[in-house]
C-alpha cells in the first residue's frame, strides 16, 4: 500500500491505519511478530528468521484464529480471533531459549 498524504494528515492516517491492523491481525500473529522484529532486527542475516517464522506460520494454519480470518474476510465482518496470546502460543514459542535467536 502507498499513498501520498499532506504533512497534516500523516499522523492521523498513520493511526487510522496502525488501528486497522490492530482489530483485523490475530493477537497471536501480533505478538510472535513483534517478538522476531525485536530479536532479529540485527540480524546478519535472515535465515535464522526464515527458519522460526516458517516453523511458526506451519503450526499457526491449522488454528482457529486462521479459520476465523478467512470466515470474516469472507462474510465481511470484523473477526472474533479466538487465540490468546496467554494460552494460545505454537509449540517452539519461546524459540530464543533453546538458542536460536
Amino acid at each position: 500500500m502507498s499513498e501520498v498524504v499532506p504533512p497534516e494528515e500523516l499522523l492521523p492516517r498513520a493511526r487510522e491505519i496502525a488501528r486497522e491492523i490492530a482489530e483485523t491481525t490475530a493477537p497471536v500473529s501480533i505478538a510472535l511478530t513483534r517478538q522476531m522484529l525485536w530479536r532479529f532486527a540485527g540480524a546478519p542475516d535472515p535465515f535464522g528468521l526464515l527458519k522460526v517464522d516458517g516453523a511458526f506460520a506451519m503450526a499457526l494454519g491449522a488454528t482457529g484464529d486462521v479459520k476465523e480470518g478467512v470466515s470474516a474476510f469472507l462474510e465481511k465482518r470484523p473477526p472474533q480471533f479466538p487465540g490468546r496470546v496467554t494460552a494460545d502460543m505454537p509449540n517452539g514459542y519461546p524459540w530464543w531459549r533453546d538458542g536460536n535467536g
